[in-house]
């Protein structure tokens, strides 16, 4: 999906925060250049960003003898990207939700694709500063400094990327911009799944003219869940705006495509039982996979993308529908073959026309 950063106007809630902000080519390339210049040079080139975002659903399975994560992308725009599972080492992995490639057609420019930057994207000043969010060892059993990294190295790339947006941008109040989820094995503790939200705020330097940065993130560890809290699936959506009820929801009100899948064989009824009792320490993952796979191919809407990881506590990452080739190649013919991403009439934006 791109986030087109030229000025049109976007009635739909839906799709107005597909878009952000964009900067002058020579704020871009040459920082030194003051904001004023910029607004008064009317004849000054507008560089245009588009940014792809990773959107869909993430469905994480912690059962008996493994962790179990699978994905379907939701096609809310063309250029929409499947949510993608990146290895963070043998038993860990990164799934990041939001705008996760951007690059500017008009220079041929890629300037982040955030999937694949993942595993080096670790910084030493995490959990530094008495601003900084730092888990404490009693939070998940182990000093959290791996997860700390990953999500501080994020945020300093995302700022990287802000620096170009000088533009205001329309965000959904109360909603982060990007996430990132990380399920993992730890030795000595066990599965955990967390959420990184990241928000971007903004301050007007001059008259229509924005500095952007993104805030420290937001740590939520959903896995393991509270005692007496229910083990069962851990689901993220994004958008979360008109998002589809949830497959345990679905399992709930007995959804007749899910009730096809339990009626098909006994073993994927007793799945289905064991996730709505709160119980999936139970099943074990040669159980859950096939499952997941139906239960997705039934809900997912048509040629929707998906992927499908088991993290085994002695296997380590093992692929069973490994993200699909066209991701990858897209990227390069995206920065080859620009007019692909040229402008629709009515592409949707965030940016506020300028004051008059």
């Amino acid at each position: 999906m791109p986030w087109d950063l030229l000025p049109t106007t976007a009635k739909s809630p839906a799709l107005r925060r597909l878009c952000v902000a964009v900067a002058a080519l020579g704020l871009i390339l040459n920082p030194s250049l003051a904001p004023a210049s910029a607004q008064k040079d009317s004849q000054s080139p507008v560089e245009e960003i588009v940014a792809n975002l990773a959107a869909g659903r993430v469905i994480i399975a912690v059962v008996k003898d493994a962790i179990v994560v699978a994905t379907v992308e939701n096609s809310v725009e063309p250029e929409t990207r499947p949510p993608t599972p990146v290895a963070l080492g043998s038993e860990r992995v990164g799934i990041i939700l939001g705008p996760v490639y951007w690059f500017s057609p008009s220079s041929q420019q890629e300037l982040a694709s955030l999937d694949t930057e993942l595993p080096h994207l670790r910084s030493g000043r995490a959990g530094l500063g008495a601003q900084a969010p730092h888990l404490q060892a009693n939070q998940t059993g182990h000093e959290a400094s791996d997860i700390e990294a990953t999500g501080q190295g994020l945020l300093d790339r995302l700022n990287v990327i802000a620096k170009s947006l000088r533009g205001k941008v329309d965000t959904p109040s109360n909603e982060p911009l990007a996430e990132l989820i990380l399920a993992d094995y730890l030795p000595d503790y066990g599965p955990e799944v967390w959420q990184l939200t990241y928000e971007m705020k903004q301050v007007e330097q001059e008259r229509d003219f924005w500095e952007t940065h993104f805030l420290r993130p937001n740590y939520s560890q959903l896995w393991p869940p509270e005692k007496g809290q229910p083990r069962t699936l851990v689901e993220f959506d994004y958008p979360l705006e008109n998002s589809p009820a949830t497959l345990l929801e679905l399992l709930r009100r007995k959804d007749s495509r899910l009730e096809k899948i339990r009626a098909s064989s006994p073993k994927l009824a007793e799945v289905a039982d064991l996730l709505l009792q709160g119980e999936s320490n139970k099943v074990m993952s040669s159980d859950a996979v096939p499952f997941l796979r139906a239960a997705m191919s039934a809900t997912a809407k048509p040629e929707s993308r998906q992927t499908l990881a088991v993290i085994g506590q002695e296997t380590g990452i093992q692929w069973i529908v490994p993200p699909p080739p066209e991701v990858r190649k897209s990227i390069q013919q995206a920065a080859q073959q620009p007019g692909q991403t040229e402008r629709p009439a009515d592409a949707p934006s965030l940016l506020h026309p300028p004051s008059r």
